[in-house]
């Protein structure tokens, strides 16, 4: 057998043996992933709704709403997920407004891919708690730091204000196509689930 044979047979192998391998870890891992993402998602409830004891989860189209009560069966409010364009990539939130949706009861980051020291600081908690009792009603906006903000408000990061922009935008769609579900009166709950 010549050498460019044996050469052939072995990168042959290796890129078999390679593919395969990958195939196999991929299949491995995704269900660990998927209950990773379920686990986050959770927990990201649980802090966007405090007090949430049980939570029902609607999916329409794109947005999945999940409908948060306490204890006793009452209302704490609503949490959803939604993404939109960041400055480096795409940003993924999770958001919670009370049952009235005149306020938000909390904000996650779930993915980012921003700057780091710049725009991956939304992800820090002296931002997300911004969020925390802001009135949601008509929309949020953001001023630069220094100013101060007013109840429907947060300050932007400094040296950041496109990612605290894109924030503050995917907020207010993502409000936006609540309010429209809500009002439409469409929801009919797919599971159930105790956080």
């Amino acid at each position: 057998m010549s050498v460019y044979a044996r050469m052939m047979l072995v990168l042959t192998a290796v890129g078999l043996f390679s593919g395969l391998s990958l195939v196999y870890m991929a299949r491995y891992a995704e269900p660990h992933i998927a209950r990773h993402k379920q686990e986050a998602i959770r927990e990201a409830i649980e802090r966007v709704l405090p007090g949430v004891a049980r939570v029902e989860e609607v999916q329409r189209g794109e947005l999945v709403l999940y409908r948060g009560t306490d204890a006793s069966g009452k209302p704490v409010g609503y949490a959803f997920i939604t993404q939109g364009p960041g400055y480096q990539g795409t940003i993924q939130l999770m958001v919670g407004v009370s049952p009235d949706l005149t306020k938000l009861t909390g904000m996650e980051v779930l993915e980012s891919v921003e700057t780091p020291g710049l725009g991956a600081r939304i992800t820090e908690l002296e931002f997300r708690e911004q969020f925390q009792g802001l009135k949601a009603s008509p929309g949020i906006g953001y001023v630069k730091a220094g100013r101060k903000p007013a109840p429907s408000e947060i300050t932007a990061i400094t040296g950041a204000t496109i990612s605290s922009r894109s924030v503050v935008d995917i907020v207010n769609r993502g409000l936006e196509e609540v309010r429209r579900i809500i009002k439409a009166g469409r929801l009919d709950c797919k599971t159930e689930a105790t956080p």
